[in-house]
């Protein structure tokens, strides 16, 4: 992992069906249907879109061993379609489908927090020492014979980690935090290891953005201190649509592709599949291109500076939200502030007026991020406001880059504000894109934040439709978290950042959540969301 030089880490190769991950190979692109795998022409259509649209890799949601048995029937249906592309099975809390989905498909996902323990209830449960390892044995009893029967098929596996379903054993001994995250995929590599298996990809999820780039790094530094070079696949969960699904995806892929990491990448988005596919694309080549930049100084290998982050606030704005946004909170730029770039000298300023930072280096992060550290170091205290400037024509190209480029200085600490200029585009849109990355980073609140998954064949009603009416319905509701989940396999763990949570319980039937606790059980899909409007005022109005 490199903060500064852009670099892709070392990793092993894993081979699912005709394609690699990782090694030499270049960074995959996947996406997931939302059709139920009993319907096989409909997922043979999505399939062949996905795939058309340029996808590497194609998942479905694998409940049971009957949905595992059907993927051999769609497997069939995309190879008559002249169509390889790998499909790979989705499972959660079922091993037997697993078992069955090893013969079916190029790969197996698998979820450590639910494989073999059971799911996750949110209970306080202790363990000894003797019980904690009685239950790695039990893992052992049943994922040994699954990794065995993976050898004997050639079929490749991803040991997923999702942060809404750490298992209870992992809570009881790490509690809800990125160690807990990592040491539950951890368990599972070194179980692999010891059985002689390589075949493997690893992702590690939230939708906390923070937490997801955090977590990831951990993990890169774990696998590192054992000696693991196994691919990673990179994704923001529950990202949600539209403007926001895009800023957040790339916010946090565009942060850890930028430090090196990463063999494939999902953009998670509550729209049709395929959609997912050319932001993902655009996403890891931007980052991509900043291969063969003008080298950058890393302050702590180079010259021996420890790293210290800058966010001094400015002088006369101590009142204002922060971090700014040019062109939002100060219209007018004074003529006095003083406009650098990461090429030249460090000033030696005797003011402690601002100073907009600029780089025309194409790994903005890395240059900005140097300059900042050294310019610290030397005794500078100036407030920093970052900024980019984009010439496309695209909106969403730059939603991308300049995601990709603040994002990460923005989850390490640096500038008081950022400046986004892009002459395409109104200033209402350079706006919204402003606070939307800051508030994909959670630093600074401006709208209601969504917690959506991207819909799987689990999900049991329009996700689409109904995450537009509860938008429509809660906008005005600044500063809350709804989660809006399609089932119950990640709904209440990944909503257990959420402050309210609308989960599908059954066909055309709803339960919600306040925080972890469930409030209301089945409501009939149609009351649902005047239920949830209650829900929320009624307690919104007793917390006032």
């Amino acid at each position: 992992m490199n903060r500064y030089n852009y670099k892709r880490r070392e990793s092993t190769e894993t081979k699912v069906g005709d394609i690699g991950i990782g090694g030499n190979n270049p960074i995959r692109l996947q996406s997931m249907t939302n059709t139920s795998t009993m319907d096989t022409e409909g997922c043979i259509d999505q399939a062949l879109k996905i795939a058309h649209a340029g996808g590497d890799l194609i998942r479905l949601t694998t409940q049971g061993v009957r949905e595992a048995s059907n993927m051999k029937e769609i497997r069939i249906g995309l190879d008559k379609a002249g169509c390889r592309v790998p499909i790979v099975a989705d499972v959660h809390f079922n091993p037997s489908a697993a078992f069955k989905a090893v013969e079916t498909c190029e790969k197996v996902r698998i979820n450590p927090g639910n494989f073999v323990d059971p799911a996750r209830t949110f209970k306080k449960l202790d363990f000894t020492d003797e019980e904690y390892e009685a239950e790695l044995e039990k893992i052992k009893s049943t994922f040994i014979p699954f990794l065995n029967k993976c050898k004997e098929y050639g079929t490749a596996i991803r040991l997923g980690v999702n942060h809404g379903s750490l298992s209870d054993r992992i809570m009881s001994r790490y509690g809800d935090t990125p160690e807990g995250m990592v040491e539950s995929a951890m368990e599972y590599l070194r179980i692999c290891r010891q059985e002689g298996f390589d075949n493997v990809v690893i992702s590690i999820k939230s939708s906390n953005v923070g937490v997801m780039v955090q977590t990831v790094e951990l993990l890169s530094k774990q696998m590192e201190d054992e000696n693991m070079k196994f691919p990673l696949h990179l994704g923001v969960t529950e990202a949600g649509d539209a403007e926001d699904g895009r800023i957040k995806s790339a916010v946090g892929i565009g942060t850890l592709l930028g430090e090196g990491l990463g063999d494939t990448i999902r953009v998670s988005l509550t729209e049709n599949p395929e959609n997912e596919i050319p932001v993902a694309r655009k996403l890891r080549d931007y980052v991509s291109s900043r291969h063969g930049h003008s080298h950058i100084i890393e302050p702590e290998k180079e010259l021996g500076i420890k790293t210290r982050s800058l966010c001094s606030k400015l002088p006369g704005f101590e009142k204002t939200v922060y971090p700014i946004v040019l062109g939002l909170d100060v219209k007018e730029i004074p003529k006095d502030w003083h406009h650098v770039d990461t090429s030249e000298e460090f000033p030696d300023y005797k003011d402690d007026l601002p100073i907009i930072l600029e780089t025309t280096n194409s790994n903005k992060p890395g240059a900005m991020a140097s300059w900042i550290e050294r310019f610290v170091s030397a005794g500078g205290n100036n407030p920093i406001i970052l900024k980019v400037k984009y010439p496309d024509k695209e909106l969403e190209d730059v939603r991308i880059k300049a995601s990709a480029d603040l994002g990460p200085l923005l989850l390490w600490g640096y500038g008081c504000g950022i400046w986004i200029e892009a002459p395409e585009f109104s200033q209402d849109d350079i706006n919204s894109l402003a606070l939307g990355i800051l508030q994909a980073t959670r630093l600074r609140i401006s709208k209601t934040e969504y917690i959506a998954c991207p819909s799987c064949g689990r999900t049991l009603f329009d996700l689409q439709k109904t995450l537009k009416e509860v938008k429509e319905a809660t906008k005005e509701m600044k500063g809350l978290k709804i989660g809006v989940m399609g089932c119950i396999v990640n709904g209440p763990g990944e909503m257990a950042d959420a402050d309210y949570g609308y989960v599908g319980a059954g066909p055309g039937k709803i339960s919600l959540y306040k925080g972890k606790e469930l409030i209301k059980k089945n409501i009939p899909s149609e009351k649902a969301i005047s239920e949830l409007l209650e829900l929320i005022h009624n307690s919104e109005s007793e917390f006032h």
